[in-house]
C-alpha cells in the first residue's frame, strides 16, 4: 500500500488515490481475482511493485497484459529491478501465448519513456485515452 502511496505521489496526483488494504486484498486475493502483481525486493524489502491484468484483442484474438502500475524507489532505480518486472511479464505473456504487454506512461515522464524504449517498447501512435469516471460516469450509467 505505501507503495502505490508513493507513486501516485511521484505522478503529482497524491490527492487521486484512495486506495485502500482492504479494496487492493479483494482485487488480488478475492474470490476471482482480476488482479496480479508482483514484487521486487532489494535487501529483503520490498521496493517496487507491478500491478497487472488481462485484456483481450478482437484482432489478434488472445489475452494480452495490460500494466496498471509499474514502480520502483527513486533510490533503488537503476538497479535492474525495474526491468526485472518487465521481464518477468514478458515471460508471462510469451509462455501463455499472449501477443501484447500493454500499459500507458505520463508524457512527461521522460526517465521511464527512456527506460521503455530502451527495453524496445514502442509508443501506440494514433490513439488517443479516454476515461469515464465520478459524475460523468454516473451520469451515463443514468
Amino acid at each position: 500500500m505505501t507503495l502505490v502511496y508513493e507513486l501516485a505521489d511521484y505522478e503529482k496526483a497524491p490527492q487521486e488515490c484512495h486506495l485502500t488494504t482492504e479494496q487492493l486484498q479483494a482485487a488480488l486475493f478475492g474470490p476471482a481475482p482480476a488482479l496480479f502483481g508482483y514484487v521486487a525486493e532489494l535487501d529483503g524489502e520490498v521496493v517496487g511493485f507491478a500491478l497487472w491484468f488481462l485484456s483481450f484483442s478482437t484482432w489478434r484474438g488472445v489475452h494480452g497484459i495490460y500494466l496498471e502500475d509499474l514502480f520502483v524507489r527513486p533510490a533503488c532505480r537503476g538497479s535492474g529491478l525495474g526491468r526485472a518486472l518487465l521481464t518477468t511479464l514478458a515471460r508471462e505473456c510469451v509462455e501463455r501465448g499472449y501477443e501484447r504487454f500493454e500499459w500507458s506512461v505520463l508524457d512527461w515522464n521522460a526517465p521511464a519513456i527512456g527506460f521503455y524504449e530502451s527495453l524496445g517498447a514502442t509508443p501506440v501512435d494514433g490513439w488517443t485515452r479516454y476515461r469515464l469516471a465520478d459524475d460523468a460516469l454516473a451520469a451515463l450509467a443514468r
